[in-house]
């Protein structure tokens, strides 16, 4: 129920198959998105930028991004807002509409 989320450098991705959003330092990351190149399940979306959070999604693909996890994450939680709002619009509407005769 999130939406698009605007990962950088207009990228984005379905907010909805994210698990999680991570900081690329740790070698065990390092070594995951190591994994996932020889996989064939990398996506870079740095375009050539340092790498500054890595998504994981639940098909196992693992994006990189420019991106601070922080900045991320809040768009995530913009992303939500507006989806709850746009459906509590939407329900109000319903209701409205079948309360006229």
């Amino acid at each position: 129920m999130y939406g698009l989320i605007n990962i950088g450098f207009g990228n984005v991705v379905i907010g909805d198959r994210i698990i999680v959003i991570v900081n690329p330092e740790s070698a065990p990351l390092k070594r995951l998105k190591d994994g996932a190149k020889d996989d064939g399940k990398l996506i870079d979306a740095t375009y050539g930028r340092r790498t500054r959070s890595i998504l994981i999604t639940d098909s196992n693909h693992v994006i990189l991004s420019a991106i601070q996890p922080e900045t991320i994450s809040e768009r995530f939680q913009s992303s939500f807002q507006e989806m709850r709002e746009v459906m509590e619009q939407n329900s109000e509407n319903r209701t409205k509409s079948k309360a006229k005769p």
